[in-house]
C-alpha cells in the first residue's frame, strides 16, 4: 500500500498510526497540497490527503474511509473501532470530537496564514477556538487513568492525540497552559508508542 500524505496533516497521522499499529505494510509518499498541489490531484482529483493507493491500485481517498477499510482488512478482534453496539458507539462519538478539533484548527490555521492580516475575521477565529476548546473538554472528561475508552487503545485515542499534536504544532495559545492535564497524559503516553513516535512531527 502506499499512503498520500505529510504527516503534519492529522488527518495523514491517525491513518499512519493506524497502519503501523494494525501492522500492515505500507510505503508513504510525504506530498505537501501547498507544494505538490498537482502531484497530489492525480490520486485526489479535489486535491486532498490523505489517500491509500492499494495493492491493487484503488485508491481510497479522506482518513475515515480509508480507517473503515483498515478496521476490515484487520478483522473484528483487531479492529480499532468496535464492530458493534454501543461501544461502536461510543467510539465513533469521541471519534467525532477529535476530527472536530482537527477541522477547526485546520481552518483557523488557513484563516490566521493565509488570509491578508487586513481581511482576516476575528470574530471567526474566535469561534473556532470555543470549538475547539468545547471538543477537548468532551475528550478531557472521557479520559480516566488510561485510554479513552476501556483498558484498550482505539481510534478515539489515535484521533484524539493526533488533534492535539496537531494544535500544540500550528494553535499552542488557544490553550490555557495546564488546562488539559489527562489529555497531555495520553499524548505522552501514546508518543512513547513507536507507532506514534515514528510520525510525529
Amino acid at each position: 500500500m502506499l499512503l498520500i500524505g505529510r504527516n503534519t496533516s492529522p488527518f495523514v497521522r491517525r491513518v499512519a498510526v493506524s497502519l503501523r499499529l494494525l501492522d500492515i505494510a505500507f510505503e508513504q509518499n510525504p506530498l505537501s497540497t501547498i507544494t505538490d498541489r498537482e502531484a497530489v490531484r492525480a490520486y485526489n482529483p479535489m486535491g486532498r490527503i490523505p489517500a491509500l493507493v492499494l495493492d491493487d491500485q484503488e485508491v481510497l481517498i479522506d482518513s475515515t474511509p480509508i480507517l473503515d477499510y483498515l478496521d476490515e482488512l484487520a478483522g473484528p478482534e483487531r479492529a480499532l473501532v468496535p464492530p458493534s453496539g454501543r461501544a461502536r458507539r461510543e467510539v465513533l462519538r469521541l471519534v467525532a470530537f477529535g476530527v472536530g478539533v482537527m477541522e477547526k484548527t485546520l481552518w483557523s490555521y488557513v484563516e490566521r496564514n493565509h488570509r491578508p492580516e487586513a481581511t482576516r475575521h476575528q470574530a471567526l477565529l474566535d469561534r473556532y477556538g470555543d470549538q475547539v476548546l468545547a471538543g477537548l473538554t468532551v475528550l478531557e472528561t472521557a479520559l480516566g487513568d488510561g485510554w479513552l475508552f476501556g483498558s484498550t487503545l482505539t481510534q478515539a485515542d489515535i484521533t484524539a492525540v493526533a488533534a492535539y499534536d496537531f494544535l500544540r504544532l500550528v494553535w499552542p495559545d488557544v490553550v490555557p497552559p495546564g488546562h488539559f492535564p489527562k489529555l497531555e497524559a495520553l499524548r505522552a503516553r501514546a508518543n512513547a508508542l513507536p507507532a506514534f513516535a515514528d510520525t510525529k512531527n
